[in-house]
């Protein structure tokens, strides 16, 4: 095989992953569900839910901290697909970084 078609190869697995990566759906909450949000495997923010009993305006630092948590945990475990994606489709070799 030449390097040519191992960069043509290589191109298309890539834009595979993308495309999954963009329809995967990751939920993640926090505060025990009061705030929930859903990203795709790209990391952008597809949805966000907050429970109404958790506005209050005399306690916004908590509501901002629950929705940077649920974000966060969300998008590790959209770096956690990633991986495990990525695993599967290098049949386990490990990449620096990765």
């Amino acid at each position: 095989m030449n390097i040519q078609n191992m960069m043509k190869q290589a191109q298309r697995m890539q834009e595979q992953m993308q495309r999954q990566m963009a329809d995967l759906r990751i939920e993640a909450t926090a505060g025990g569900g009061m705030v929930s949000v859903v990203v795709n495997g790209l990391k952008q923010i597809q949805s966000l839910t907050i429970d109404p009993e958790v506005v209050s305006k005399d306690d916004v630092t908590m509501l901002q901290d629950l929705i940077l948590a649920a974000i966060n945990d969300a998008n590790r475990k959209a770096d956690e697909a990633m991986s495990s994606q990525l695993g599967g489709m290098m049949g386990g070799l490990k990449l620096p970084g990765m």
